[in-house]
């Protein structure tokens, strides 16, 4: 009987965790995320501010509960995307814009979250610990959008270059947030540009000539980037 009610009670639990994320990201649009507090979100999600608490340890974490959301719906939405056409510029493209799709709604008041994500110290950064689930995520997604491609590439170079795609999209993602052309086109379009020549630049890596570059790339990452994998087994040349 036990069981049953708090199998019961889940749903509910997890509406309210959705009722307050969503009030929070209304909030962040109308006010902005500097001026949006916990206590304004509690009142008009209608939850106490001791409940807005369980649920999200402070403001920061309403915002990597829209992070781990856009993960979330960005693996679903490219999943036809990973499971149909190998070649490898597709993939990349598809992936892309499905991440393009899936963020639009928020585009209003991207700009705001990424002020405070720009902060290498905040919680916010996509290159954080806090950040680090939905940034696994993402780059498991193009891990598997190399894997599955018909390309051919230096297995031990494997390890390095979804994170390099990953840094390509974070490219694409600071793009975005200032591109002020209808429906974002101008972002739509440097994917377009863009996905065929990293799967042309992907597919040359595996030539030894070219290596050393890859590696050295990756070094940079690895170094700069806080988060960044070291990637095992990954030799120096």
């Amino acid at each position: 009987m036990a069981k049953e009610e708090k199998t019961a009670k889940a749903p509910k639990s997890e509406q309210t965790r959705t009722l307050i994320l969503e009030t929070a990201l209304r909030l962040f649009e109308e006010r902005g995320y500097d001026r949006t507090t916990m206590r304004a979100v509690a009142q008009e999600a209608g939850v106490s501010v001791g409940n807005a608490y369980y649920y999200f340890a402070s403001k920061e974490h309403l915002v990597q509960g829209f992070y781990d959301r856009i993960a979330a719906d960005h693996a679903a939405a490219v999943r036809p995307v990973l499971d149909g056409d190998p070649d490898l510029a597709v993939r990349i493209r598809g992936v892309l814009l499905g991440w393009l799709d899936v963020a639009q709604p928020y585009h209003r008041f991207a700009a705001q979250f990424f002020k405070n994500a720009a902060d290498p110290e905040s919680p916010l950064s996509p290159f954080s610990e806090d950040s680090a689930a939905a940034r696994e995520a993402v780059i498991s997604l193009h891990e598997r959008c190399l894997s599955g491609s018909s390309t051919r590439y230096d297995p031990e170079l494997g390890p390095i270059l979804p994170q390099l795609m990953w840094l390509m999209q974070m490219g694409l993602v600071l793009f975005w947030v200032y591109d002020r052309s209808e429906g974002a086109a101008r972002s739509r379009r440097l994917v377009e540009r863009t996905a065929p020549l990293a799967a042309r630049a992907i597919a040359l890596s595996r030539f030894r000539v070219l290596r050393p570059l890859v590696r050295q790339l990756h070094e940079v990452l690895v170094e700069f980037m806080p988060g960044a994998r070291a990637g095992e087994g990954v030799r120096s040349s």
